[in-house]
């Protein structure tokens, strides 16, 4: 996998939390309990990682190395895509242990779903406690499985706090794991991952609107969420109004997947376009990357349904294929309209039918 999966993460997490409320429906016994545990989360996810963090000086050679190839790949995706504002720069990269991966991203989910916590406290019973328990669990277990299959993350820092310092990653021990296991070239490989990072950071920077418009879908979604969940409701009722949803609920989810799902495939396709001129080992990368999504065992399998990746995946693969049509058939400064605003992003019936986008997006100024 590429980057793809850390924002589905932080989505999938909001939803996950739905499940807890099931709890109400049980008599209390006094108190109360709040059925998400961030720091037991984050103590089982180490447990089942195994892991002993990578030295620093390690891990500060390896970020050295990045950022000495950044610069050479930055002028060429910047001739792709468009430049920058003046004054404005992407961010270095980073080199993470998978320690410390999994420490950001519970950092990164603890933040988005703090304005949460009023709805998934409830009465205190044993049921909660085992509510919270399988929570965290399966939340442990999620964090674990993508700790050791993340290769890059961009952290563009939703709903962080201001000034905004998004940050670009390599999960370097994933990145030399996958460079043993298919015997590709370590350097060309770390290009080709800090291409598609890069395409990201360059959305972000350029765009600041784009973070500002993710900020204000997922805001309102925890609002739908916390209205759910205070609404005065019995417990399976209220459980139902957050899972069920209304219709501009999931009207709102669909549109914040189909922005995600533009992200990851302009991203994508930039790092095609880019790679394919600027690296010598580009088409074996490719190869490697198709072969390897191809191999996985039944209980990966098993693992991307349950939690929720391979829709994901599908979603982003959608995204790719709407971004490759609009740059075949018009260019990029035809795609790059897309990036104008929150009213020109495509919306999520034409992801799958781009010429209906150009005609809204485009047509209307020809």
């Amino acid at each position: 996998m590429r980057s793809s999966f850390r924002r589905g993460l932080v989505l999938g997490a909001v939803y996950a939390l739905a499940g807890v409320l099931v709890a109400e429906v049980v008599r209390p016994r006094g108190g109360t309990a709040v059925l998400i545990d961030w720091d037991e989360i984050t103590r089982l996810a180490l447990a089942q990682l195994r892991e002993e963090p990578m030295s620093r000086p390690r891990l500060a050679r390896a970020a050295a190395a990045y950022n000495r190839w950044a610069p050479e790949l930055r002028g060429p995706l910047l001739e792709a895509v468009g430049g920058l504002p003046a004054g404005v720069a992407m961010p270095d990269f980073e080199a993470l242990d998978r320690v410390r991966w999994l420490e950001l991203n519970v950092g990164i989910l603890r933040r988005v779903t703090e304005p949460l916590v009023a709805v998934t406290r409830v009465p205190d019973s044993w049921l909660a406690l085992a509510g919270r328990a399988g929570l965290s669990r399966y939340v442990a277990l999620m964090l674990e499985f993508l700790g050791r299959r993340v290769l890059g993350q961009f952290d563009p820092q939703l709903l962080g706090r201001e000034p905004v310092q998004s940050a670009l990653y390599l999960v370097e021990p994933n990145v030399a794991a996958w460079q043993r296991e298919a015997g590709l070239p370590g350097d060309d490989l770390r290009r080709w991952l800090i291409l598609h990072e890069m395409a990201h950071a360059w959305q972000f920077a350029r765009h600041p609107w784009l973070r500002q418009h993710m900020d204000r879908q997922i805001q309102e979604l925890i609002g739908l969420a916390a209205q759910a969940g205070q609404g005065g409701q019995a417990g399976l009722e209220r459980l139902r109004a957050l899972t069920a949803g209304r219709r501009s609920q999931w009207d709102l989810v669909r549109r914040l997947q189909a922005t995600m799902s533009l992200v990851e495939g302009h991203g994508n396709l930039v790092m095609n376009l880019v790679g394919s001129r600027e690296l010598a080992s580009f088409e074996l990368l490719e190869g490697a990357y198709r072969e390897r999504s191809a191999q996985r065992g039944p209980l990966e399998r098993l693992a991307w349904r349950v939690t929720g990746l391979e829709m994901k995946r599908e979603q982003y693969v959608l995204g790719e294929q709407f971004a490759r049509t609009v740059y075949d058939r018009y260019g990029m400064e035809v795609l790059n309209r897309a990036w104008e605003g929150p009213d020109t992003l495509p919306r999520p019936e034409e992801l799958r039918e781009p010429e209906r986008w150009r005609r809204r997006v485009v047509g209307r100024r020809e």
